[in-house]
């Protein structure tokens, strides 16, 4: 496949060749005490392929055998053993087995009420290291217990396990407190024009460094975080508000809104106006299906 991001469209394609495990909160309510809408795993080959177009709640996938290709910053890239990505919620999210090879990962998919902060803060990991074994077999354990006995008890363990593991990733000890301080200063002030010269002076070193430790912690340069966090805010703001797309643009940091929608484009894969659109119909979807249901 391409390196470009290709038109995408609303898919979850399992094929013959692809086992899936998942508990879902409506037969697991303790899930629920997190936000947790479903957790998988899975042993998945091609044509295996998910995409959500405007992902309304966080989604973690950690990988613990072979390969496999998920989008992040406009860009095909590989996840493989031993790494883990996450994703925040009102953004283009997709993922697919490649060929000639299994890919064995886990996942856990949150909703996202209004009034709920996600488990993503603005220095957490896009791709990063992480041993998703522990995860996995938490996830496994889950599967196992409600399809047996679902004993209270061991399901509330199984489904805190499953909370720490993904908080460990999210919101790891390890981060260097500049990071911390950079993004929060960021994330507050998205409308300021930010260079690489202003974060190092915020972090107290060097260009160099700087890049550095974000490649490490982050999984990508300090500008592209900055960008990251731009199109977090403006999907937000698009799912969640009426504003004008003009509006939203000087909100998070971009006087000409024709960059704003090209940049947006690039990183989420909808132009403002069709995102918006989009998520609009689908949520009307969602009202009917429930009407109906």
């Amino acid at each position: 496949m391409s390196d470009r991001v290709r038109e995408l469209v609303e898919t979850h394609t399992v094929g013959s060749r692809t086992r899936e495990w998942i508990v879902r909160a409506e037969q697991c309510p303790a899930l629920r005490l997190h936000h947790i809408r479903h957790v998988g795993i899975a042993d998945a080959a091609v044509p295996y392929e998910m995409v959500r177009t405007n992902l309304s709640g966080s989604y973690m996938l950690a990988c613990v055998s072979g390969s496999g290709r998920i989008l992040l910053d406009g860009r095909w890239q590989v996840c493989g053993e031993g790494w883990a990505c996450l994703a925040p919620p009102h953004v283009l999210h997709a993922f697919h087995a490649v060929p000639r090879t299994r890919w064995g990962f886990c996942w856990v998919r949150y909703e996202q009420p209004d009034e709920q902060k996600p488990v993503i803060s603005s220095a957490s990991p896009v791709l990063a290291r992480f041993n998703g074994r522990p995860l996995h077999s938490a996830i496994q354990g889950l599967h196992d217990e409600m399809t047996v006995k679902a004993d209270p008890i061991l399901v509330q363990h199984w489904v805190e396990l499953i909370q720490g593991y993904v908080i460990r990733f999210a919101q790891p000890w390890h981060v260097d407190d500049r990071l911390w301080h950079i993004w929060e200063a960021v994330d507050r002030q998205l409308a300021e024009p930010w260079t690489l010269e202003k974060l190092c002076r915020l972090a107290h070193c060097s260009s160099e460094h700087l890049r550095r430790l974000c490649r490490q912690q982050l999984g990508r340069s300090p500008m592209h975080q900055v960008t990251y966090l731009r199109m977090r805010r403006a999907a937000s703001l698009l799912a969640s508000t009426n504003d004008k797309i003009g509006t939203i643009s000087e909100t998070i940091g971009y006087q000409n809104p024709f960059v704003f929608s090209n940049t947006f484009k690039k990183w989420i894969g909808w132009r403002p106006s069709e995102y918006r659109n989009h998520g609009e119909r689908t949520r009307s979807g969602v009202e009917t299906a429930h009407l109906n249901g």
